[in-house]
């Protein structure tokens, strides 16, 4: 927005050959003028060729694909269609529960018991539960050194005994920076 806030009045330049040609080749990609100036054209000869390209097109066409579509030749079913067709009625997301019978219960083995206790381990909900008391542990240097790190590295403490820190001089290459940011922001 404020890029072209302060801009001198600017300097004419004197309309060259190449000035010339470039502005002759935007009307010529200019979207509204292409076709202002065009001529007659001339006729080329339908080639068989341009014919079998023309037939292909209207074969391709979603619409008239079908028109002249003559009698077919039935297929007998074979052992492997009916196979397909069996597994498609399989996959179907509304008809795969719509037969199913009673199940047949498995006996409850250790195996089982013991995977169904890792579960209730693994929940992330009961996994607290049953939480007994811990045993203290005495603190080591290097855990205590590991500690002091930790609050050094935290994103909350790490400014909280920030001294005052001393500004860079003002350098013309810093006030030229400054200059084009303001120019760039879409902001101010």
């Amino acid at each position: 927005v404020l890029y072209k806030e302060e801009l001198g009045t600017g300097t004419p330049t004197p309309v060259t050959p190449e000035i010339e040609r470039v502005r002759r080749n935007q009307e010529h990609i200019s979207s509204v003028l292409y076709k202002e100036g065009l001529g007659t054209g001339t006729p080329t000869p339908v080639t068989p060729e341009m014919e079998r390209v023309r037939r292909n097109q209207e074969n391709i066409s979603s619409v008239l694909y079908k028109e002249g579509l003559g009698v077919g030749t039935p297929v007998p079913v074979t052992p492997e269609m009916e196979r397909v067709k069996r597994n498609q009625e399989n996959f179907s997301s509304v008809l795969y529960k719509e037969e199913l019978g009673t199940g047949t219960p498995t006996p409850v083995t250790p195996e089982i018991e013991r995977v169904r206790r890792n579960q209730e381990h693994f929940s992330s909900v009961l996994y607290k539960e049953e939480l007994g008391t811990g045993t203290p542990t005495p603190v080591p240097p290097e855990i205590e050194r590991v500690r002091r790190n930790q609050e050094h590295i935290s994103s909350v403490s790490y400014k909280e005994e920030l001294g005052t820190g001393t500004p860079p001089p003002v350098t013309p290459e810093i006030e030229r920076v400054r200059r084009n940011q303001e120019h760039i922001s879409s902001v101010l």
